[in-house]
Parts: C-alpha cells; sequence; structure tokens
C-alpha cells in the first residue's frame, strides 16, 4: 500500500472517522482489539492502488466505532516466494510480534470472518498530514529507529516510506506486514541509516523480551500463525541481534530497498 492509499480515505468520508459513537484510539490495544474481532464491518471504499483487496471500512460494537483495514484472504493475489493464503495471518503475527516488544509499532490487527469471508482486520490509523515522510523516513527520528528494529526482528520484505503511519503525537506506526517471516533473510526496507551501528539499550531490552516470549505465550501465538520453521527463525533473528547487539546489514543476494519505494 502506497502513502497516498493508507494515508487519506477514500473520496467519500470526511476525513477517515467513523460515525457517532465512542472512538476507539489505537493505544488503547485491548478495547480496540475487542472492536476489532467482534464489531459490525461495513464496506466503505477499497484503497485501490494497494496490491491486495484492501477494503477501507468502519466498524461498531456496543457504542465503540473506529475505521479500519480489511484485507480478505480470498483477495490476496498468489506470490512466489511466500505460500498463497497467508499473508492475512502474517500481518496478525507482525502485530503480535510488536505488543511483544513493547514499542506498539503495528496498529491493532486480528484475523476474522467478514464481508468476503476470513482476512485480517486492522484499526485505521490516519497520518498528520503536514509530517513529510520521506524526511521522516531519512532522519533519526528514535520512532522510527525503532521500526528499523522491529523490521529486523519480523524479517520486513516490504517497509516502504508510505508504509509509515506518524499520527502526529511522535509516535510512528507501520502497516502492510504480508511479507514478513521468510525463513530467508529478505529485509528490504527504506530504513538503512543505521545499518551497522549498535543497538540501543531500549532495543536490546525490547529484544530480550521477544525473546521471553518466544519461548512462552508469544511462541505458541506465533505457532497458531507460521509454520514452525518461520517460528524459529524469527527466534535465530532475534538471538543473532542478541549477540551482535548492531543493527542489521543488507542481504548481499536481495534488493535492499524495495520498489517503488514509496
Amino acid at each position: 500500500m502506497t502513502q497516498s492509499s493508507r494515508g487519506r480515505a477514500p473520496a467519500g468520508d470526511a476525513g477517515g472517522r467513523a460515525g457517532a459513537g465512542r472512538p476507539v484510539p489505537p493505544r488503547d490495544a485491548d478495547a480496540a482489539e475487542r472492536l476489532l474481532s467482534a464489531g459490525r464491518i461495513a464496506v466503505e471504499g477499497r484503497l485501490v492502488q494497494a496490491s491486495n483487496a484492501t477494503l477501507y471500512c468502519s466498524i461498531e460494537h456496543d457504542g465503540a466505532t473506529a475505521n479500519c483495514v480489511y484485507k480478505p484472504v480470498a483477495g490476496e493475489r498468489p506470490l512466489w516466494d511466500f505460500p498463497d493464503g497467508t499473508l492475512a495471518e502474517r500481518e496478525v503475527a507482525a502485530y503480535e510480534v510488536s505488543k511483544a516488544m513493547g514499542w506498539n509499532t503495528v496498529p491493532p490487527t486480528v484475523h476474522r470472518d467478514g464481508p468476503y469471508g476470513p482476512g485480517m482486520v486492522q484499526l485505521w490509523v490516519e497520518p498528520d498530514p503536514d509530517i513529510d515522510l520521506v524526511a521522516l523516513s531519512r532522519s533519526d527520528d528514535e520512532a522510527v529507529r525503532r521500526m528499523a528494529v522491529f523490521d529486523a526482528v519480523v524479517n520486513n520484505a516490504d517497509r516502504k516510506i508510505g508504509h509509515l503511519l506518524p499520527p502526529g503525537d511522535g509516535h510512528v506506526y507501520g502497516c502492510d506486514h504480508g511479507v514478513c517471516f521468510s525463513t530467508e533473510y529478505k529485509l528490504r526496507t527504506v530504513l538503512w541509516q543505521w545499518r551497522g551501528k549498535p543497538l540501543t539499550a531500549e532495543a536490546v531490552d525490547a529484544l530480550g523480551r521477544v525473546h521471553a516470549e518466544l519461548r512462552g505465550a508469544l511462541g505458541a501465538r506465533l505457532a497458531e500463525l507460521l509454520t514452525a520453521e518461520e517460528v524459529d527463525a524469527t527466534r535465530r533473528r532475534v538471538e543473532l541481534m542478541l549477540k551482535h547487539r548492531i543493527h542489521p546489514y543488507p542481504p548481499e543476494d536481495w534488493p535492499a530497498i524495495p520498489w517503488p519505494p514509496l
């Protein structure tokens, strides 16, 4: 999904906000997950620049409302390097890792049935239109640096500039994590400015939390969403980062930057 397709509500929706009700903010993960899991989804439009079927929706449950993105499995385009019908589960797996790291870099995300069958449903985050995403992606912003560490953990093969979602409060969310968790090293990102540099103490702490959780609840949850080999590969990536304590370098046999980068 590009910056224009994710950062702007479809025509006919003023400002990308749900209707009357009690809005649920992305930082209230528990409330957002309850809403996303149990709410009534109403499709409002389609994000036409997305490569897979990506529907912009409103959702309501018990007086709580929000906008969300719904990606039905039936609308996924086959990829040569990822198994068919697995992108929605990878998006949810990325959210679970984000929670375990304690950074909440991914908006609340669930896997559920929807108007067009099972798929991923993610809370909509509206980026601040006054923030220059290109400049943000090239900056030394600590929230963006956290995103770079997160991407290394999940082996994100598609971190584009338009996948950064800064709501304007200093936080930065990321979207579109369907091509993560390959067993092969496929990190492809626009955030290489820290390559080879030492990880921050905060990052080491976050990696330690993930490593511990991979032996417990996170590992069990990822086993429901990914293959055993992909879970093991995630554990090995975390262990390597904890051992060397540096940001990874680009792969030598894989394009380092997604195309188009926006």
